[in-house]
């Protein structure tokens, strides 16, 4: 008896040779000569019921997966209300701060009536970089906002998003090439001052930033801006710009002005006695 080389390969040989199973093909011949049984109507109209109720069905399941749960609203107004509530809060304790601040250097111009011109301007101008004092004056303005992708949360756009990281570094180039006084959204930064992030929020000073973040520096327009084109920033920014779409515009002002910080931490040394 002679015996195929190929016998431990029937199974494969059946699958390429004969696709059809012998039960399909012998029912699509008897169509094809007709002989195929005809159905009966009340089995076609239960079929068709049945497919109209499990549309149906699927159809009110879907409304109802996606209908809010009452509990969802109420839990979401409520948050929504609390939100609110706190934003309100806020904006009351930031003007109470500010009228108090008002009032500190008001009676801190009558406690220096009278003391030499020297000493009010040497106190000037160390308000001025501790960020007590509001300033106005020339300077360049840094807008950074999240790529077109970010804004509207499309999946992969991760990196389209502005961080803590590029404002510090957008800061510190900023303090590094001259600037005597700088701002995120009108917050006025000081040397105490932290850019931190909290989840997918910026903090500066514990206080939240909103996008478009606006990075405002006093200073000479023309220093700033040419010491941001030549260090690890302007090419930090180029990046951020050309490869992850994140909008960057940088402009000259002939007049900003920076409110007073609303952090105020007074710290001193004071020399031991004997200590030479």
């Amino acid at each position: 008896m002679t015996v195929r080389r190929d016998v431990s390969m029937t199974l494969l040989r059946e699958v390429t040779e004969r696709p059809l199973d012998p039960g399909y093909a012998e029912a699509a011949a008897r169509k094809a000569r007709g002989e195929a049984p005809m159905q009966p109507v009340w089995r076609r109209v239960v079929v068709v019921v049945l497919a109209a109720v499990l549309g149906m069905g699927s159809v009110w399941a879907a409304r109802e997966l996606r209908a809010p749960q009452e509990s969802t609203t109420q839990a979401r107004t409520l948050l929504m209300t609390e939100i609110a509530e706190r934003g309100e809060r806020r904006e009351a304790m930031l003007a109470d701060n500010a009228a108090t601040t008002a009032q500190i250097q008001t009676l801190q111009q009558q406690g220096l009536e009278g003391a030499d011109d020297a000493v009010v301007e040497r106190l000037a101008l160390l308000g001025v970089g501790a960020g007590t004092a509001a300033v106005s004056g020339p300077g360049v303005v840094v807008t950074l906002d999240d790529s077109a992708e970010a804004q509207e949360g499309l999946p992969g756009s991760e990196q389209g998003y502005v961080l803590d990281r590029d404002l510090q570094v957008v800061t510190n180039e900023l303090w590094s090439g001259g600037a005597e006084a700088v701002a995120i959204n009108g917050h006025r930064l000081t040397t105490l001052s932290a850019i931190r992030s909290a989840g997918r929020a910026i903090l500066a000073d514990l206080a939240p930033l909103a996008r478009p973040y606006v990075v405002e520096a006093i200073g000479d327009p023309t220093e700033l801006q040419e010491s941001l084109a030549r260090s690890s920033a302007g090419a930090h920014l180029a990046l951020l710009r050309d490869t992850y779409g994140i909008t960057v515009d940088i402009r000259r002002e002939d007049r900003l002005e920076l409110p007073a910080s609303p952090v105020r931490i007074l710290r001193y040394a004071q020399a031991l006695e004997g200590e030479g």
